[in-house]
């Protein structure tokens, strides 16, 4: 990486860090122009994905989702398990941010299983509690109760919040175990 493109990067990302979403998204998508215009096609869809991050966090969905459109295949195409998961996740955010759940939800559901796939825990436990928030969202209660007792499960070492929702979110499935 050139001199010029490592301070593009860390523009982008210390613009990020003050909140200057609008900058940050811009700053990325010229890193992202850049790595295109050398050939490096993962780390231009890692900074369309860092873009689409930023885009989102300035209340633009439809420019996030855009931006990370075809960061998935890229990533795949390169053996990259981990950023194409990150990339579903991405696009799965945007989609429920524009309010097509139906979009989103086997999004994240696919980035959870590439996580659990590679051992990243922390990473699928973050989706697995956005895709319950977005079952919340549509009124599929006994539904997102299931994925957050999955979630919960997962946790090595649950604190004791997480002990007791354990307990709690347990409830409904015994429930259906006993029947009428």
């Amino acid at each position: 990486m050139t001199v010029d493109l490592e301070a593009l990067v860390r523009r982008a990302k210390k613009a990020y860090d003050q909140q200057a979403y609008q900058e940050a998204a811009e700053a990325y998508q010229s890193a992202q122009e850049s790595y295109q215009a050398r050939g490096e096609a993962l780390d231009a869809a890692e900074m369309a994905n860092n873009r689409s991050v930023a885009l989102l966090q300035a209340g633009e969905a439809q420019a996030a989702l855009e931006a990370v459109e075809d960061t998935p295949a890229i990533f795949a195409a390169g053996r990259d398990i981990r950023r194409q998961a990150m990339a579903l996740g991405n696009q799965a955010t945007a989609h429920a941010a524009l309010g097509q759940k139906s979009e989103a939800e086997p999004l994240f559901r696919e980035s959870a299983q590439l996580f659990e796939s590679i051992g990243e825990k922390e990473m699928r436990l973050s989706v697995l509690s956005s895709l319950s928030r977005l079952q919340v969202g549509s009124g599929r209660y006994l539904e997102a109760v299931a994925t957050m007792e999955n979630r919960l499960v997962e946790v090595d070492r649950p604190n004791f919040a997480q002990r007791i929702a354990r307990k709690i979110l347990s409830i409904p499935a015994k429930l259906l175990q006993r029947g009428p």
